[in-house]
């Protein structure tokens, strides 16, 4: 098995979703590296736009490199949850996040920022913000039962190198929304000491 190249990867998605017009941005840990302090990463987190009319077309354009079952497709846009695609060489997981119907998604989705993939790369690709980064770690990290050391060092990573391009009135704003406002506070005071 092929050791993953994930900027191939995700470039082989986001190209099918530009094609059919998916408005997308990609999040988690590959955003957080790209705003952060880079780590390495067992997949890539992508939120899309996807409506029951693309599950199929979207199975059919990656079904030759990639395992995609269009009725899991179907079932994520119901629940507003995720599915996943495997990519079949290397076996390295896409995570696909419809977004949610609330406030501070619709927010965050029409933040996207364009931005080069990667230091050697010419493409650009849009990505969350980095205020939206952290919101949404601070909330997986509250969500996980604060255990994880990886969701923890990525908000650091990001508050850190980030520093005061932040919006942190933004940040304070929906943290207080998301009922993360606590651990948004410890993140801040922990980065700034580091």
């Amino acid at each position: 098995m092929k050791s993953p190249d994930i900027i191939e990867i995700t470039r082989k998605v986001v190209e099918v979703f530009e094609e059919l017009k998916i408005a997308y941005h990609i999040g988690g840990s590959l955003a957080s590296s790209a705003f952060g302090i880079p780590r390495a990463t067992l997949d890539v987190d992508l939120v899309a736009e996807i409506t029951p009319e693309h599950a199929t077309v979207i199975s059919q354009l990656l079904m030759e490199e990639f395992y995609v079952d269009p009725d899991v497709i179907l079932e994520a846009i119901e629940g507003q949850s995720s599915f996943n695609i495997i990519h079949l060489d290397t076996m390295f997981k896409v995570d696909i996040f419809i977004p949610k119907n609330r406030p501070f998604d619709r927010q965050a989705f029409s933040r996207r920022v364009q931005k080069l993939f990667s230091e050697d790369s010419t493409q650009t690709l849009l990505f969350a913000t980095p205020e939206d980064i952290i919101l949404h770690k601070l909330e997986w990290y509250e969500t996980g039962g604060k255990i994880s050391d990886r969701q923890w060092n990525d908000i650091i990573g990001v508050l850190r190198v980030q520093g005061k391009q932040l919006d942190f009135s933004y940040l304070k704003k929906w943290a207080e929304e998301l009922g993360v406002s606590s651990l948004l506070k410890k993140a801040i005071e922990e980065a700034e000491t580091l």
